[in-house]
């Protein structure tokens, strides 16, 4: 679809820091095909600012007030599934945006990218395309070619073990992160069972362990 001065991209920023969502706001509503209409700083916030006025695009932090950015991106696909959705993170690419990827997001940004390129992304998912940076799109093709090399068994996660291994890293316990998610306590000590085998961690202690390092250095 063509955008223009006379038909703006309706676009929802999701973000919980208010200087982010204002600094973003100010940019987008600078260029003349699109308009920054409606800012949430929460989930359920965004679900209403989207039944009440559908968006062409929705631009959402990876970190949402506790929630995970799977979780926000499992939220919005299951009402708006035709809502194309840009992740914008502080965290590692090589780590998140596959699984962002494969959980129904249209691209991944980070947050220490040059502005221009949030234009770009945002561009380019209007036109029905995916957005990735240039490395991590020779990563997934490199992978996709059979030489993706010796990548981290983190990779192996889905993006439903990723969310819960998230949780678990800023201090959540398992009846916590059932109710977050809206699953039952079974079904995440399942998700934790299969994180320590495939991480190879022998107990709980040593994946709580490995989950505040993961996210104490940012990589989720």
């Amino acid at each position: 679809m063509q955008f223009s001065a006379d038909k703006k991209a309706r676009i929802m920023i999701v973000d919980d820091h208010p200087v982010v969502r204002e600094g973003m706001a100010m940019l987008i509503n600078n260029e003349p095909d699109m308009h920054a209409c409606c800012e949430a700083d929460q989930i359920e916030q965004a679900l209403k600012a989207n039944r009440s006025c559908p968006h062409d695009i929705a631009i959402v932090d990876m970190t949402l007030d506790g929630f995970s950015g799977l979780e926000v991106m499992r939220k919005l696909q299951l009402e708006f599934p035709d809502l194309p959705v840009l992740m914008l993170s502080m965290h590692a690419e090589s780590v998140y945006a596959e699984p962002a990827l494969k959980a129904g997001a249209r691209g991944y940004l980070m947050k220490q990218t040059a502005t221009v390129e949030l234009l770009r992304a945002i561009r380019l998912i209007l036109c029905g395309e995916l957005y990735v940076s240039d490395k991590m799109r020779t990563r997934l093709l490199k992978k996709s070619m059979g030489n993706a090399g010796n990548d981290s068994s983190i990779n192996s996660l889905s993006p439903s073990e990723l969310e819960v291994l998230h949780l678990i890293g800023i201090g959540l316990g398992t009846s916590e992160i059932a109710e977050k998610t809206a699953r039952s306590v079974k079904t995440v000590e399942s998700h934790k069972a299969n994180i320590k085998k495939k991480l190879d961690l022998d107990n709980a202690n040593l994946l709580s362990a490995f989950a505040i390092n993961f996210v104490s250095l940012g990589q989720l």
